[in-house]
């Protein structure tokens, strides 16, 4: 099988109807953008293998802290997910993880596969961050308060805001 035809040419079709920006770096290899609103870009790629398309997407960098906690909710939140799961790499950034057998890969299994990504990425990201990264946060509140900085995007953190 070629990249021109069969589950190449799927991913390849998908992606360019789906207006999200993406390319292919290699041949049977995307890379897609998905617009999130906690999360505001998940980068995530697809490669198609010999038995199945790959799908990987970038959550978070390793946490600061806390450590075990994070990957526990990741790990508790593996058993609700579809289709991907969360996994760490060696270093302990965390992504969204999945397989799809390529007899299976078509317009819908794609559309639901990377919703599932996008949804999964999304909403999951403030609770990471606030687990893994609250000291930096509590850190970034302190500063921005204190040269009146906009602290627009630290409203999801609203309760690390250290008190008056």
């Amino acid at each position: 099988m070629t990249t021109d035809d069969g589950p190449a040419a799927v991913v390849r079709a998908y992606l360019a109807g789906s207006g999200q920006p993406w390319h292919e770096p290699a041949p049977g290899e995307f890379a897609v953008e998905l617009p999130g609103e906690r999360k505001l870009t998940t980068a995530c790629s697809l490669a198609v293998r010999d038995h199945s398309l790959v799908v990987s997407a970038f959550v978070a960098r390793r946490p600061d802290e806390n450590h075990e906690a994070v990957y526990r909710w990741l790990l508790e939140r593996n058993a609700r997910l579809s289709g991907v799961a969360f996994a760490v790499d060696p270093v302990g950034d965390v992504y969204l993880a999945g397989r799809l057998p390529l007899h299976a890969v078509t317009p819908d299994e794609l559309d639901r596969l990377l919703g599932v990504v996008l949804d999964t990425a999304d909403s999951s990201f403030n609770t990471i961050l606030e687990l893994g990264f609250a000291s930096s946060i509590r850190r970034e509140w302190e500063w921005r308060l204190a040269r009146g900085e906009s602290t627009r995007n630290l409203a999801a953190f609203e309760r690390l805001r250290p008190a008056p």
